[in-house]
């Protein structure tokens, strides 16, 4: 094999700018990172071997060996795992191999340093990491299997990496860090033990290093053993009432890349039909990536203390994608794979306890510490309220747990579907919402006029998905959900009389907006407003709309309501100007100027803003003349 110069893809180019020139702290993480490497090498080892035996060629050594190496100032984290071909070398340490690259860029570039580290894990680009600490990174491996050959790696980070054959005797990858000389303390044997104990003290592998110690034959004498640095207990089988708090807090910063702790910890055993263990973690804080479409989610699966997947998605919603953790089974197959998966009995009775669990966790969180379940919902709100689409079976469930601000509450203050029929009034039917971008906009819309004098209060809901969320829920405790800003509403008697009034006026506008609307009628929603849009009962509302706008999709078009408030002194004036002369020009500007003015207060644009601006210039100026 040639020795060949290859250029990084660009990302990578900047990433290691980032890592080498803006991030300062937390560098010791590169250890956890590269041992974490090593770990999911011997995964994939371990699984290739339960169904072929023959790629082991009678070794079967699974460790992670570290070598401090003083006189050359390197750093070694050698494994005997799965090991790479050359082709594998050049993808896995030349590219990223996700999407959203640029946004993860943007992301570490915008965060404080002290957090980036945590990025850098969740976006599976630990190894990079290792350039913070050394100048140069040599990588040796070779692919478990009798026919491969050694391949070497080398970078100094300055936009190339040459790969070339090499000689090693055994499989697995070695990587070597050449460090710089203010980072040579990562040589000190005390701080190796310190680093592995405090974020790989429960990678099942026993991960060693070469130290001195008294001969226990010769008196005085040293020598050089092996020695385990990490305890290599499996924490989700230990007894729940003999493991700490922080034991349990380092696993998930293990399995999580989370510098936080986790803000709940669910560890249960199930025994009957199904026998599994579970130990789940609900994070403190969102991942950035959490609504990438390439999001890896899921428990660590294992089979049998063998990992068969590292993100085992078929044993959690989407919805619930924020759960991290493992779940250890024994009646699973140890070659079941992602399509047998699917259709495994047991898998499917694990999967609706866990669901099960997570949500009566949560609910139990709401009812108990309310403060600990509102950092929650901050931030993983929108994420569990997909989850009223998603599943069907478990919809009302989850609508019990979100929480929203209302027309009743004060801001940052927070209700729910529970206390709102308990507040519902006597001749309250359905449950009221309205959406929209915040609540500072919402407070002062005119469609709530009418729901504030009867002092029926409105539920605010500000995420971008809350009116597709809420078409899906439709109803809740058998009372029927209802957006102020769609359909018609009738909170008010009739009144037969204003009706009869307008009848003429109520024609000719609808006459003069043929194309623009489906009807025009008397607004039950206004009280101080003139007139406002109402969309149709199952329409997208105009925020939906704009989201789909912007991602390129096409919104379907629907004719709405021009709804007019028959109380307004101006319709009182339009009417008898209709009375006086039908044809009126003057009239047919003002019903145009009326619907444009209706779209802003919807929160959409005028069709054309020039000809809108020229109506209330030309008001202006004929209201001055007059003076």
């Amino acid at each position: 094999m040639q020795s060949r110069k290859i250029e990084f893809k660009t990302e990578i180019n900047q990433l290691l700018d980032l890592m080498i020139n803006s991030l300062y702290t937390h560098k010791e993480v590169f250890l956890r990172e590269l041992i974490s490497n090593s770990s999911d090498a011997l995964d994939k080892l371990k699984l290739s071997s339960l169904i072929n035996d023959d790629i082991l060629q009678g070794d079967n050594t699974f460790k992670i060996k570290i070598i401090p190496d003083k006189d050359k100032k390197t750093l070694t984290v050698s494994d005997t795992g799965i090991g790479m071909t050359e082709e594998e070398v050049v993808k896995n340490l030349g590219t990223i191999a996700h999407s959203n690259t640029k946004e993860f860029i943007e992301k570490l570039k915008e965060n404080s340093s002290e957090n980036n580290f945590e990025l850098i894990g969740q976006f599976g680009v630990g190894f990079y990491s290792a350039f913070m600490v050394a100048d140069k990174v040599t990588v040796i491996t070779r692919k478990a299997g009798s026919d491969n050959k050694a391949v070497k790696w080398e970078s100094k980070a300055d936009g190339f990496f040459l790969v070339e054959e090499a000689e090693k005797e055994n499989r697995g990858t070695d990587v070597i860090l050449h460090l710089k000389d203010d980072e040579i303390d990562f040589l000190n044997e005390w701080t190796i033990r310190e680093l592995v104990k405090k974020y790989s003290d429960f990678i099942e592998y026993p991960i060693v290093m070469d130290v001195e110690k008294e001969s226990t034959v010769v008196k005085g004498e040293k020598v050089i053993e092996e020695e385990v640095l990490n305890s290599r207990t499996a924490i989700w089988i230990r007894n729940k009432d003999e493991i700490k708090e922080t034991e349990y807090c380092e696993f998930y910063k293990h399995i999580s890349h989370d510098f936080n702790d986790p803000l709940e910890i669910i560890h249960y055993n199930v025994e009957g039909t199904v026998e599994f263990t579970a130990l789940l973690f609900i994070p403190r804080k969102k991942p950035f990536n959490i609504h990438f479409t390439d999001y890896k989610f899921g428990p660590m699966l294992y089979v049998k203390r063998v990992q068969i997947m590292e993100n085992c998605e078929d044993l959690l919603p989407p919805y619930l994608r924020f759960v991290k953790g493992v779940v250890e089974t024994s009646d699973l197959p140890l070659n079941i794979s992602r399509e047998t998966f699917q259709n495994n009995r047991q898998a499917e009775i694990i999967k609706k306890n866990i669901v099960s669990k997570i949500l009566d966790t949560l609910k139990k969180m709401k009812q108990n510490d309310f403060d600990k379940y509102l950092t929650f919902y901050k931030e993983f709100g929108k994420v569990l309220k997909e989850g009223i689409h998603l599943d069907f079976g478990k919809k009302e469930d989850i609508a019990s747990l979100l929480l929203f601000e209302s027309t009743k509450t004060e801001k940052g203050k927070f209700t729910d579907l529970e206390k709102y029929i308990e507040n519902m009034k006597p001749d309250q039917e359905e449950i009221f919402y309205i959406t929209g971008e915040s609540r500072d906009k919402l407070e002062n819309s005119p469609y709530l006029e009418a729901f504030k004098e009867k002092e029926f209060e409105v539920l605010f809901m500000t995420d971008e998905i809350d009116d597709f969320i809420m078409g899906s829920l439709l109803e809740y405790k058998g009372k029927k959900l209802k957006s102020v800003i769609k359909g018609d509403v009738k909170i008010q008697e009739e009144d037969k009389a204003k009706e009869k009034e307008f009848k003429g006026l109520l024609k000719f506008i609808k006459e003069q907006l043929k194309d623009k609307v489906e009807d025009v009628r008397i607004s039950g929603r206004l009280k101080n407003s003139p007139c406002c849009i109402v969309a149709g009962e199952h329409d997208i509302d105009p925020q939906m709309a704009k989201i789909f706008e912007a991602m390129g999709q096409e919104v379907p078009k629907s004719k709405k309501t021009l709804e007019i408030n028959p109380n307004h002194k101006l319709f009182t004036m339009l009417n008898n100007l209709y009375k006086d002369k039908k044809e009126n020009e003057k009239l047919e500007n003002f019903v145009k100027l009326l619907y444009e003015q209706a779209l802003v207060l919807e929160g959409s644009k005028p069709e054309n803003p020039v000809d809108f601006v020229n109506r209330i210039v030309d008001i202006m100026s004929e209201n001055l003349e007059t003076k």
